[in-house]
């Protein structure tokens, strides 16, 4: 399920800034970008969002932003002027013009020119970027939420249209069952040969029987008030929605081969198109 949560922590001499977005994935995926500096706090981090993330493409980015003039690195003057010194007489002794411009990148990356400290980070500091990404989680988590509460409205929307449809194939099962006969009747009547009428109408009896379209509406009803009830009463429902979605596909396949009569196979194809979009919806719910 996509989503995105932001959280900032302001400290005496920085500000540090969580940023976390996620894509839809059938397992967790999470791409954490972390500064060197705090690499101790990684594994908790990771703990943490997946904990409440649990699956999706996830990109975590920790960004640190510096408000003192001080860097952890530092020219050393007196190397650099030894370096320089020599350079200049070399050139001296060979004759060469060169400008400073161009002396400059080639001292500056010359062993020991600039060196860098190891910065310590404090356990407050530690406990803030653990904070702040706790937040951004929860940020990210009523994203998500809000996001699932709209896709539920969809998904149940679509729900009551395929119930809706079901309803409407009732007014064409007579009517199929009477033509049925009638074609029978016709066929036979064609053929021109005597028929036993009692054998007849037992055998119409047992092939309309076996078109007989009710038991498939009945279980598809039954799933259509399941997908409502483990919607709106459970948690991390997608895959148990998918499952059941799956169920009401054989249903309607069942109904769609039995139907003989287009407009039912009309309000078949109309069922099918909202269940194929209820199977997509629910790939973006947890």
């Amino acid at each position: 399920m996509t989503g995105f949560g932001k959280a900032e922590a302001a400290l005496p001499k920085k500000k540090i800034t969580v940023e976390i977005r996620s894509l839809n994935s059938k397992q967790l995926d999470l791409n954490l970008r972390l500064p060197s500096l705090y690499r101790q706090a990684e594994y908790e981090i990771r703990n943490m969002i997946a904990r409440t993330v649990v699956r999706g493409k996830v990109d975590v980015f920790v960004t640190v932003e510096s408000e003192s003039a001080e860097t952890s690195s530092h020219i050393n003057k007196e190397v650099f002027a030894a370096y320089l010194r020599q350079i200049n007489e070399s050139l001296n002794y060979s004759g060469i013009d060169a400008a400073y411009d161009a002396i400059l990148p080639c001292i500056m990356r010359l062993p020991d020119v600039v060196t860098s400290e190891a910065e310590a980070v404090s356990e407050e500091e530690i406990a803030a970027l653990i904070d702040t990404t706790r937040r951004a989680i929860e940020g990210l988590d009523a994203f998500r939420e809000q996001e699932g509460k709209v896709l539920i409205a969809d998904l149940l929307r679509r729900v009551d249209l395929i119930e809706s449809y079901k309803e409407e194939v009732v007014p064409y099962e007579k009517q199929r069952t009477e033509t049925i006969k009638q074609r029978i009747l016709d066929g036979l009547k064609n053929l021109k040969v005597d028929v036993d009428t009692n054998r007849l109408e037992q055998e119409m009896i047992f092939y309309l029987e076996k078109l007989d379209i009710t038991e498939e509406k009945v279980r598809l009803k039954n799933h259509c008030k399941y997908f409502r009830e483990v919607a709106s009463s459970e948690e991390a429902v997608g895959r148990k929605l998918g499952f059941i979605a799956q169920e009401m596909g054989r249903e309607i396949n069942t109904l769609g081969s039995k139907a003989n009569e287009s407009n039912i196979q009309i309000l078949v194809v109309k069922m099918k198109d909202e269940l194929e979009k209820i199977k997509e919806q629910v790939l973006n719910i947890l």
